[in-house]
């Protein structure tokens, strides 16, 4: 896999903890493999004093990920707002989890006041909090903090969040103020961390939540409505990304029950007002969030409901989501009708994708005729559906498709949509998910190309991993386009046959049926190639984090299963890296490595190439030469930081010296979502890969300089477009060439992710041999659901018949 596709979002670490889980990438989506850490979503220090409802002081915690959080063996701990070396930390240790998305409840000491119990704690103490000024730490341990200033807990590694509050001394950023007796200190619904207490948390009312989403007074919040109240959904809505009334309580909210999600963490119902006000920037429903808890409702229940306006953010820099918590509501009849569902034909959603304003749209009033993300804006939480829609990305490990409304938008030639330049996201785009039980309605292992028939309709969601989907109440049924593998064609006698392929992630330890999976897709569809440059190749141990840094098991064993489909006895060459050092899975110490038809090619070694040595152009006897092979380019420079090192080397074929360099460039991990709040979206990690172009192509320009007739080939995933700048910098001046770009629009990409067809890997050739050489893209993985690795590897051939350069051969 390549680290992160375009707008695939790797949330930021919690501003104290940077607590990473690692680019568990492939099976684990990015935006969970680097989930957030778990934050301070609340905290109160009035509990039982003069004029306070609530009896204790309490602190809740806040697990913004997509999976429940461990807290066994942490700790919140309290500081005095000015504490000295002597002061005494007051400690009190976590059991127990909070869910994905989810609370837990630390119930503190109690005053003399106050007559309203806190919700079921999850987790219990004695700490007595200050109701104007103090800090609080989540401590991942239970040994008490040594640090007594600002700067020595963000040092502490063992600190995963910090919030300090009033004139406290120790916080984030600024301390948040304006607590009181009666008001706490708060996140937003999608506990947001920028790092700052003051910008971060608000004083407001106190919204103690435990595990299972209960509020004061055992679940209470707001009573039931019994009548109408003076707002309307549209007006809680409004006309921007944000609800006008955000964080107030709101009542008497009339509409009908559209769906109910009865499963995960997550659990809640939709519901509709069936009359709306006409304003098409206005959305006529809502989501009432329940926590972990279902919802006694049914579709087409009548409902009076009251609750908090939440903004749901999912990770940093994504949609908000209006929805309702703490909330009440009234069944007022059963078994109504539904509102009509808004029918996503090809002329439903704007070709323009966003606005184009240079930072956060929240704010902008909603254009939903103008552009697609407006259009969903608008229609959050409405019931919409879609008539025998093509699917343009395969099914995933979380039970989630992508289909598109508009199947003549930049078609591929497999049925899929093709992502061809910054300007054109292809606004028909969206993803699938169902309401319904996966244990009598399965959801369907679709592969590209083929076809939800029907209707699939439901509710307007927003994805955990960011993006607007359909969640089904209703799926269309499953008709396979019979997509099918394609091999490339055969190698010519005359030809060196050069290859890419990024096997995801490939360890010693995986199960022998990954390695067979490949070795077949090698043999049956890629002709075994003379050379192949292989990307993520793990150590010995895989993840295993235990110091581990050769891959030799790994190899041997592609090797071995490759010639037991019956291809040729490979050899392999590759520098081993430093022990985490070169980015990817943690302990896994990915790299990239060679493999070669001995019989077909020889390797041209020179000693010396270890992970720190950089290779360099030198005069030989038959001219230009490596002075170390394999070799790494620049290894030092910072432009590698925590990325893989391309690896170059010489091989001789048909009396041809052919120098290749296999990359495997920065991950897209960081870069704003392409639907995401900020647009145009903020590419921030191709900073690293310019830099890593820069240096490929310096090498180039001093191969090409020493004979610039020489046979190169740059390859891999350089995680980026052929459009991009990355590829701009690599091919200018005339260096190299991209044969991805002589093939159709609709052949142009290896990679699918969040239904746009793109391209991430390429294998480049110096302008000597443009005119020698062929090329395809195998089609074996991106598309199918059951795939070995995310990518789809590519075949270059060299023709070396042609001119032969002076003083070779």
């Amino acid at each position: 896999m390549s680290p992160t596709p375009p707008g695939r979002l790797i949330a930021s670490t919690s501003a104290a903890a940077a607590v990473l889980l690692g680019v568990g990438l492939g099976a684990v989506p990015a935006a969970l493999a680097d989930a957030v850490a778990p934050v301070i979503s609340e905290v109160y220090g009035g509990g039982g004093n003069s004029g306070a409802h609530l009896r204790h002081d309490f602190v809740e915690l806040g697990n913004p990920t997509g999976e429940a959080a461990d807290l066994d063996g942490w700790s919140v701990q309290y500081l005095p707002a000015s504490p000295g070396p002597a002061t005494r930390v007051q400690v009190t240790a976590l059991t127990g989890e909070i869910p994905a998305g989810g609370h837990h409840l630390v119930r503190q000491a109690a005053g003399a006041g106050g007559s309203t119990e806190l919700p079921a704690p999850d987790t219990a103490g004695s700490t007595n909090m200050s109701a104007t000024a103090g800090t609080v730490l989540l401590v991942s341990g239970t040994d008490p903090v040594a640090c007594r200033t600002a700067a020595a807990c963000a040092e502490d590694g063992a600190v995963v969040d910090v919030v300090g509050y009033g004139n406290a001394v120790v916080h984030a950023g600024s301390p948040v103020t304006g607590l009181s007796n009666t008001a706490s200190a708060s996140r937003d619904a999608a506990f947001t961390d920028t790092g700052d207490n003051a910008a971060d948390l608000t004083a407001g009312d106190p919204t103690p939540t435990n595990a299972a989403g209960e509020t004061v007074g055992d679940g209470g919040g707001p009573e039931e409505p019994v009548e109408p109240g003076d707002l309307r959904v549209h007006d809680v809505q409004g006309t921007t990304r944000t609800s006008p009334y955000a964080g107030r309580q709101v009542t008497g909210l009339p509409g009908v029950v559209t769906a109910v999600n009865a499963f995960g963490s997550a659990r809640g119902f939709w519901f509709q007002d069936t009359e709306g006000d006409g304003d098409p920037r206005t959305s006529e429903a809502l989501f009432v969030f329940t926590g972990s808890t279902t919802p006694p409702v049914a579709a087409g229940d009548e409902v009076l409901v009251a609750g908090r306006v939440g903004e749901y953010r999912s990770a940093s820099g994504q949609q908000t989501v209006t929805q309702l918590d703490q909330a009440r509501w009234t069944v007022l009849s059963t078994g109504n009708d539904l509102p009509g569902a808004v029918l996503l034909d090809a002329d439903a959603l704007p070709e323009a994708y966003a606005p184009d304003h240079g930072g956060d749209v929240s704010g902008l009033e909603l254009e939903p005729d103008e552009y697609a993300l407006d259009f969903w804006a608008a229609h959050e939480h409405m019931t919409v559906r879609v008539e025998d829609a093509p699917v343009v990305a395969a099914t995933d490990g979380y039970h989630a498709l992508w289909v598109t409304t508009k199947p003549d938008q930049n078609p591929t030639v497999n049925g899929g949509t093709a992502y061809g330049s910054y300007d054109g996201p292809n606004s028909g785009r969206v993803k699938v998910e169902s309401l319904l039980d996966r244990a009598e309605h399965p959801f369907p292992t679709a592969n590209v190309g083929d076809t939800l028939a029907g209707v699939t309709e439901g509710p307007v969601g927003h994805s955990q991993f960011g993006g607007y989907l359909i969640r089904a109440t209703t799926l269309g049924e499953h008709v396979p386009g019979d997509l099918e593998r394609t091999a490339v064609r055969d190698t010519e006698r005359y030809e060196v046959s050069i290859a890419t392929y990024n096997v995801e992630n490939l360890g010693g330890r995986d199960d022998q049926a990954r390695f067979d999976a490949l070795a077949t897709g090698i043999v049956d569809h890629l002709d075994t190639p003379d050379i192949i440059g292989l990307e993520e190749i793990q150590d010995d141990s895989g993840p295993e984090d235990d110091g581990t840094v050769d891959a030799g098991l790994t190899l041997d064993r592609l090797v071995e299963a490759v010639a037991a489909q019956g291809g040729p006895a490979y050899e392999w060459r590759q520098i081993s890296p430093e022990d985490k050092q070169d980015g990817g899975q943690p302990g896994g110490n990915i790299r990239n490595a060679f493999l070669f038809d001995p019989e077909r090619v020889r390797f041209v070694d020179r000693a010396g190439g270890d992970a720190t040595t950089a290779v360099e152009v030198v005069e030989g006897e038959r001219g230009a030469e490596l002075s170390v092979s394999p070799g790494r380019i620049s290894p030092t420079d910072e432009a590698w930081e925590s990325s893989r090192k391309p690896l170059v080397g010489h091989f001789r074929a048909l009396n041809r010296d052919i120098y290749v360099v296999t990359n495997h460039f920065n991950s897209k991990g960081g870069d704003q979502p392409l639907h995401g709040v900020h647009q145009p979206p903020n590419r921030t990690s191709e900073v690293q890969r310019h830099a890593q172009a820069a240096l490929v192509g310096a090498f180039a320009d001093e191969l090409l300089a020493a004979d610039p007739e020489a046979a190169l080939v740059v390859m891999g995933d350089l995680n980026d477009f052929q459009f991009s700048r990355t590829l701009e910098i690599l091919t200018g001046d005339g260096r190299l060439h991209n044969p991805m770009t002589d093939l159709p629009e609709g052949e142009r990409y290896n990679y699918v992710f969040d239904g746009n067809s793109q391209a991430l890997d390429h294998i480049l050739v110096n302008r000597a041999l443009a005119g020698r050489v062929d090329y395809e893209v195998a089609r074996l993985n991106s598309e199918f659901h059951d795939q070995v690795s995310d990518h789809d590897p590519q075949v270059l051939w060299l023709d070396t018949r042609r001119s032969t350069p002076p003083g070779r051969g």
